[in-house]
């Protein structure tokens, strides 16, 4: 930890080891539930496209316009655990941990404009062209039960891990996906979730279409699968533009931290404290504080170690602190 004002002086080397890393344990737990998305994504876009192709299913093409936008969603953020993970260098002193959150903007850009320009439009082009004609509904409906089959494996491996990670935080789960920082498993817990409704909506379109004859209820299956693409994309990147724009830590992180301040018998007063988020799993805490009237120069070193090291304690994610000892007023 630094306390500036004081005489402590640290290389620049020094300073950038410090500098935390994500952890291992946690990147290897996100990239299997990445890379289980990511092939099953994958291969049912490719099931998906051949079954809308053959019945002429609209429904079926939003949906294979919705597993290719989640297969590249998932290539974004596979990239982004990688870039994530690289060392801190001088340029960037604190790590690279909101690659993170850009590359997750960046696949929600995606997936809006697979809702809006494909799944959207196509289905409100084919409403407005209905046609009587119908094909077998067999492939579509092979094809729909595979797909809930894998969406569903990814699903449990995604909702096992929020599980996991929502005890270890000692949050309910509802919070934690609410607030956790972590872009990965909650995007592709949505995706999943998103995904498993879209096969729904898609089987009931086909089904209504093979009752009634009338092909109006799948073009309004993928006009409805579009627009829930896009309010699962506004969501994810309302989330990443909040974490890139310099997001402070959550309010009960920062009352944990000002009460572990405030506490030490080494301090008088803490005037200000400021939280910013650095990654998924990382935090700097800065503080600017007043010292009793009584203590040596020598105690400050001392006094900001213990109060780092209780800072930690109090709050897993914090891995930069920095004080700012001033003395106190008259």
């Amino acid at each position: 930890m630094q306390a500036t004002g004081s005489t402590q002086t640290v290389s620049t080397a020094a300073q950038i080891s410090r500098r935390s890393v994500p952890d291992a344990k946690a990147d290897a737990a996100s990239r299997r539930t990445v890379n289980i998305a990511l092939a099953a994504n994958g291969t049912i876009a490719v099931a998906k496209l051949a079954a809308g192709l053959m019945t002429g299913s609209s429904a079926m093409l939003a949906e294979t316009a919705h597993s290719i936008a989640d297969t590249v969603n998932q290539a974004f953020l596979r990239v982004s655990l990688s870039l994530g993970a690289e060392q801190p260098t001088p340029d960037h002193p604190f790590g690279h941990g909101q690659e993170r959150f850009l590359w997750t903007l960046m696949a929600a850009v995606g997936m809006f404009l697979a809702g809006a320009a494909f799944a959207v439009g196509y289905g409100a082009y084919e409403l407005l062209r209905p046609s009587n004609e119908s094909s077998s509904y067999l492939p579509a409906y092979a094809v729909l039960a595979v797909s809930f089959a894998a969406e569903g494996t990814s699903w449990m491996r995604a909702r096992r891990q929020t599980l996991l990670e929502a005890h270890e935080a000692s949050r309910p789960v509802i919070e934690y996906v609410r607030t956790s920082r972590d872009p990965n498993v909650k995007m592709v817990l949505l995706e999943d979730t998103a995904a498993l409704a879209g096969i729904l909506i898609a089987a009931a379109g086909l089904a209504l279409h093979q009752i009634t004859g009338a092909s109006q209820w799948d073009s309004g299956a993928a006009v409805l699968i579009g627009v829930m693409l896009m309010l699962v994309a506004l969501r994810i990147a309302r989330d990443s533009r909040h974490l890139l724009l310099g997001a402070a830590a959550l309010p009960d992180e920062r009352e944990a931290v000002e009460r572990v301040i405030a506490q030490h018998p080494g301090i008088a007063d803490v005037h200000e404290l400021l939280t910013l988020v650095l990654g998924p799993k990382a935090l700097l805490v800065a503080a600017r504080v007043d010292l009793r009237d009584d203590l040596a120069g020598s105690d400050v070193e001392q006094i900001s170690n213990e109060i780092e090291e209780q800072i930690r304690d109090a709050v897993a994610d914090v891995t930069e602190v920095f004080l700012d000892p001033t003395p106190p007023r008259g």
